[in-house]
């Protein structure tokens, strides 16, 4: 497996703090938030800030909030809402939780140290531990899945009131992962039956499951929408990140795959990266347990090629991210001119911020 020699991933901050392994990590897409969840029940907020407008400096970061959640058991995902204003959590006590913050400020980025944030409602419903949480584009709808093998989506309204519009029971085994569109309202979510399914809702039948997809021979444990809401990544137990195109409304057809790990693979994250080529995709970043993160540069092929083909570079990897421990979440941060930072969440309890930078730096 080459990796390209022009790019290097560098370690930009550890974050410490939580007291059991960190599972989940969230750029807020607003704001220069940073927030992680744990099995320590609790919800880390960092800040961050760019000194001037050097974008080849990279920023520095501190601890503005631990909170200490409404679960009674391992917070396992964390999402924010696209205002900025909003998190979901999702809790193996089978819960999800919505915080928001007490009073909104006006300061210049949105932040202060002294805010606090409040559980101000908690939706339940799962018979058992709720394993991912995701906000549509437009965040009027929230989707949650869990171990009881069904996906809930809820319509969001104001004054966190919050209505279940559909209990999908379509797959055969745990569901690991819920991902929406970049778009639109469309939902993926992935499961232990090593199968992903699609849903929309239809004004006559309600929440339905469009389309499924097969090939992975084992767990399905995290998806990423392209950029351009075009393709899926999916990430597996069987060692391997297929990547899925969609050839009209309602189908999608496998066209690529990824091996590079040795262990499964946790969480994969896909963004626009910083490629040049006005055939770069962007940038996909995957992580697992053999402790490695790596990014892959994704790209369309040569006039030459099939079109229902793609291109894909690993451009950087880093093995033993957190030590010797598994990393479990890895993500892209979203906002403009911090496409190159991504952040990782390991069973070491730790918080990890990397940047994507040319070999020679």
């Amino acid at each position: 497996m080459d990796v390209d020699p022009q790019f290097n991933l560098q370690l930009v901050v550890s974050l410490p703090g939580h007291e059991e392994r960190a599972w989940q990590v969230a750029w807020n897409p607003a704001k220069p938030l940073l927030a992680s969840c744990s099995a320590d029940k609790t919800v880390r907020l960092y800040s961050y800030q760019r000194s001037g407008d050097d974008q080849a400096t990279s920023p520095s970061f501190s601890h503005i909030s631990t909170i200490s959640t409404a679960h009674t058991k391992t917070v396992r995902s964390i999402a924010w809402a696209p205002s900025g204003k909003t998190f979901a959590t999702g809790s193996f006590d089978s819960n999800v939780g919505i915080y928001e913050k007490k009073e909104e400020l006006d300061d210049e980025n949105g932040l202060d140290e002294s805010e606090e944030w409040e559980c101000v409602t908690m939706l339940e419903g799962h018979e058992t531990e709720c394993k991912s949480v995701g906000y549509s584009a437009t965040g009027t709808l929230l989707a949650s899945c869990s171990r009881d093998k069904t996906v809930w989506i809820w319509e969001v309204h104001p004054d966190a009131d919050f209505e279940c519009m559909g209990v999908l029971m379509e797959h055969s085994q745990d569901v690991k992962c819920v991902a929406w569109h970049p778009t639109e309202e469309i939902l993926a979510s992935a499961s232990y039956d090593d199968t992903i399914k699609f849903y929309i809702d239809d004004p006559s039948e309600d929440w339905y499951c469009l389309s499924t997809l097969t090939g992975h021979e084992a767990t399905v444990w995290s998806l990423a929408w392209s950029p351009d809401g075009n393709y899926l990544a999916s990430a597996s137990d069987d060692l391997s990140i297929r990547i899925w195109k969609r050839v009209d409304q309602y189908n999608w057809k496998f066209v690529h795959q990824l091996r590079g790990h040795e262990r499964s693979i946790y969480s994969v994250s896909w963004n626009i990266g910083k490629g040049t080529s006005s055939k770069n995709m962007g940038w996909l970043a995957s992580t697992g347990g053999d402790g490695k993160i790596n990014v892959w540069e994704i790209s369309q092929p040569s006039e030459q090629a099939t079109k229902d083909t793609l291109c894909s570079k690993l451009i950087a990897s880093i093995s033993s991210a957190h030590d010797v421990s598994d990393v479990n979440s890895v993500q892209w941060c979203p906002r403009s001119g911090f496409e190159d930072l991504l952040a990782t969440a390991g069973d070491d309890g730790s918080v990890k911020v990397w940047r994507v930078v040319p070999a020679s730096s």
